[in-house]
């Protein structure tokens, strides 16, 4: 009888242990070049963010848009809530999405963020707090850009919905997603 219970337990450990691992590799995240970021390349000056990967800097206010670039840290809650609204705006590939973390301990966790949370888009990485005087304190905050390199919305605060998401795309930038 213990035999018949050790093996029931090793084998529940095992299945649990199988799913777990399957979950996580359907959507790992991929730390991406900001490479990809269409800018526009008048615009010399202003707040200068190295990319989450290593890359070239980017300049914020050279970013055009259409686009929507959340700021998050790995370490708020609601940062992680709203994710999976943003993993379904880029599927739709209809408007860029970059990221910007900030106040992170180091690039590396905000790295690891990225890729536990299945975050495949550019992140731009604010080490040291400039971007406060842009974006305010606290996170989340979503910005939409046109493609004029221009803010016509922001969101303080956390995405409700993939529902609010979608809304505020479609009435700030005039894309149907």
């Amino acid at each position: 009888m213990k035999k018949m219970i050790a093996l029931l337990a090793i084998s529940s450990l095992l299945v649990t242990g199988c799913g777990a691992k399957s979950q996580a590799a359907a959507s790992p995240g991929k730390v991406v070049s900001c490479t990809s970021i269409t800018s526009d390349s008048s615009k010399t000056t202003g707040t200068s963010l190295q990319c989450l990967d290593g890359g070239a800097p980017v300049l914020l206010e050279s970013i055009k848009g259409p686009a929507v670039i959340n700021v998050w840290g790995s370490w708020c809650a609601p940062c992680k809530q709203e994710i999976p609204y943003f993993i379904e705006l880029k599927k739709t590939g209809k408007v860029t999405i970059i990221g910007i973390d900030v106040e992170e301990k180091n690039m590396e966790a905000g790295r690891k963020f990225v890729q536990s949370q299945g975050i495949s888009w550019p992140n731009l990485y604010d080490a040291t707090g400039v971007t406060k005087s842009a974006f305010g304190m606290g996170v989340p905050v979503t910005w939409f850009i046109n493609e004029k390199s221009e803010l016509v919305k922001s969101k303080v605060g956390v995405l409700a919905s993939k529902k609010e998401l979608f809304d505020l795309v479609n009435s700030a930038l005039g894309i149907k997603v």
